[in-house]
């Protein structure tokens, strides 16, 4: 099987609303030093913004990126609450997640606002991680690609092919988002070739061919290789499974194993 991605498994680990800086710092710590024996793949920790200063003191001079979980689209302004583009970036990240479906289901984020975000996040210089998935309902229904076709357009529309580039996309079934569901490798390499078929129809295949795309939902180290394996995937956004260093540091040596056998 031939694999014309160029670049190595991508895992990202989304820390969610957990840990002290105390249990950040130990964390981050065992999983740099874990990361040299998965070499070659992409590591990046994904922390609430109370936590970004303290990992990036651990990981700085690590191979791991940092990256953050949210951002506004306004560079500043009497936005109580909110964490801009510029702050993330100050502090140390190089990606930011967008569109999460716990920030869409539990906070009413639009499709709408996650463009606006993925626009200002390239603006500087942060990679998106634009995430997109379907409820239990609309895949019961028959409305999996319904429903992710137009976040797919909406969330990305105004982009060029030179910005879409820059983007790495996430799919994330809502069913299967910290419930121990996992799609299985056929579901999930269905709906990644649909989403990889629908940038080569908007943006043309080069781009398509060249796209990172995560799965995301319930990923643990004993499906990691099974998912992996698939032609379309190309990494994890990891939930649960990355509060452990063993464990996200074993999801990341499963990728590398399947990306051999892919390459």
């Amino acid at each position: 099987m031939t694999n014309k991605r160029p670049h190595p498994p991508l895992v990202a680990g989304n820390w969610k609303m957990h840990l002290s800086s105390e249990e950040a710092a130990r964390l981050a710590s065992q999983t740099a030093k874990g990361a040299l024996d998965a070499p070659g793949a992409e590591l990046v920790l994904i922390p609430p913004f109370t936590l970004l200063h303290a990992v990036k003191r651990v990981v700085s001079d690590t191979p791991v990126q940092l990256g953050a979980q949210n951002m506004h689209w306004e560079d500043k302004g009497a936005y109580t609450g909110e964490v801009s583009a510029l702050m993330v970036k100050d502090a140390g990240c190089r990606y930011v997640v967008l569109g999460h479906s716990e920030r869409r289901h539990l906070f009413g984020e639009t499709d709408a606002a996650v463009n606006k975000k993925t626009k200002a996040a390239l603006r500087h210089g942060l990679t998106p991680i634009f995430c997109l998935g379907e409820t239990l309902e609309e895949r019961d229904t028959g409305r999996t690609f319904e429903r992710l076709g137009s976040q797919f357009a909406a969330g990305l529309e105004g982009l060029d092919v030179g910005s879409v580039a820059k983007v790495v996309l996430a799919y994330e079934p809502v069913w299967a988002i910290g419930t121990g569901k996992t799609a299985s490798p056929q579901q999930a390499q269905e709906v990644h070739g649909f989403l990889r078929r629908s940038l080569s129809e908007r943006y043309g295949k080069p781009a398509a061919d060249c796209a990172i795309i995560l799965y995301g939902g319930s990923v643990k180290p004993d499906n990691a290789f099974s998912l992996f394996r698939e032609k379309d995937i190309d990494g994890f956004l990891v939930g649960g499974a990355s509060l452990e260093a063993a464990s996200f540091l074993q999801i990341a040596k499963e990728a590398l194993r399947a990306h051999k056998e892919k390459r």
